[in-house]
């Protein structure tokens, strides 16, 4: 028997137009890839995190609209990047409708295509140790895509673009672990809550697990560093 070749599908606008809790978690196994002057790199998702604007204490977007954060109000399917300790980026895909300012936040993923590519650049921004360290971690993951931040607002939703979000059909998965957020103190760390970070179980490309130390209000902020211990909560 013929094996099935996998089709490339691109999910549309409305496809992210639902809340940032729902997109999260099926935005693992899809692809995201980007198109450049020096070639194509495409990584498959492997951890995500949701963020939910003026719900969510954490959210960039938590005290209203800003000229940095101006993409997440925008319409779903584009690109929110910000910069990511003064150093690299951190790319997310705008959910929900225009104006809710929700965001999932691409944590890791795995190198498919372009990964040459992929190590040159990571090279050049720190030390790579193994394949399974191209893209794992959010500054990781776009470094290793060649985005920055003039890439936001890019269309995800249309091949041909500079970046684009696709799965291959048919394709099976197994149910993905679920725990709280990487590096998220005060309000946004409660895992009741805000157990909004999914990833692949047992994938080595998924980012390491860290709580926050801050234990005060400071306002929203953004992704944290790596992390260095690794905890498995339960399953979505």
């Amino acid at each position: 028997m013929t094996a099935v070749e996998p089709v490339r599908r691109f999910m549309d606008r409305q496809w992210y137009q639902r809340r940032s809790v729902e997109v999260a978690p099926e935005l693992l196994g899809a692809f995201i890839t980007t198109n450049g002057p020096d070639g194509r790199v495409t990584a498959r998702i492997t951890e995500v995190e949701a963020y939910a604007g003026a719900d969510d204490p954490v959210s960039h977007a938590y005290r209203g609209r800003s000229a940095r954060n101006a993409a997440m109000f925008g319409e779903p399917g584009r690109l929110y990047l910000y910069r990511h300790l003064g150093l690299h980026y951190c790319v997310n895909v705008v959910c929900d409708v225009a104006g809710t300012a929700a965001a999932v936040l691409l944590r890791a993923g795995e190198v498919v295509d372009g990964r040459e590519l992929a190590r040159t650049r990571r090279l050049a921004a720190g030390s790579v140790r193994t394949d399974n360290d191209l893209a794992r971690g959010p500054a990781r993951l776009t470094v290793a895509l060649g985005l920055d931040l003039t890439a936001i607002g890019e269309d995800v939703t249309e091949p041909g673009g500079r970046v684009g979000l696709f799965r291959r059909e048919p394709s099976t998965a197994p149910p993905p672990s679920r725990g709280p957020r990487v590096g998220v103190g005060v309000e946004g760390a409660d895992p009741r809550r805000f157990s909004w970070r999914w990833w692949i179980p047992d994938d080595p490309t998924v980012s390491a697990y860290r709580p926050s130390a801050r234990t005060t209000r400071r306002g929203p902020k953004g992704d944290a560093p790596p992390a260095s211990d690794r905890a498995d909560w339960s399953r979505a």
